[in-house]
């Protein structure tokens, strides 16, 4: 999936919420990609499975919560489902304050993550989503960067 083809629809994104803890976060994201159509029920326990095998912190205050490899027939359709914690989430000691879940079939994933890390590889974009507060910010904000361009362009 090109970096341009990544899109987070308003619908997509949840601001201001409040987690128990990473595994309440882990829900919030599978619940709202269950809600947005684009998973199976069963896709929220392998987002659990996932994060005990490996660590979907990704730095900046970000999470990137997805499923297993065998999980990916779950999915429906690809998409991101995106939840700011302001309060900050313990991420096995890291503090998590936004998580962005991720569905992609096997032939997406990649390019999800890589269009992903092209755009919140840029701390300032971070730290704004971090406290966004309306979601047409979010929107903006995670509007994808072409690979041949930085913000400076």
């Amino acid at each position: 999936m090109p970096a341009d083809e990544l899109l987070v629809t308003p619908e997509a994104v949840r601001l201001g919420r409040k987690a128990r803890d990473k595994a309440d976060a882990i829900d919030q994201c599978g619940q709202l990609l269950l809600e947005l159509g684009a998973v199976e029920p069963g896709y929220l326990p392998a987002m659990h499975e996932r994060e005990k095998s490996v660590s979907t912190y990704i730095g900046e205050g970000v999470a990137i919560p997805h499923g297993t490899n065998e999980a990916r027939a779950l999915v429906r359709r690809t998409a991101l489902a995106v939840v700011q914690f302001p309060d900050g989430v313990d991420w096995d000691g890291s503090d998590v304050r936004l998580a962005i879940g991720i569905a992609a079939d096997g032939e997406q994933h990649m390019g999800v993550l890589s269009a992903l890390a092209l755009t919140l590889g840029l701390p300032e974009r971070a730290e704004a989503l971090r406290t966004a507060e309306d979601v047409a910010t979010v929107v903006e904000l995670l509007r994808p960067i072409p690979e041949n361009q930085t913000e400076d362009n």
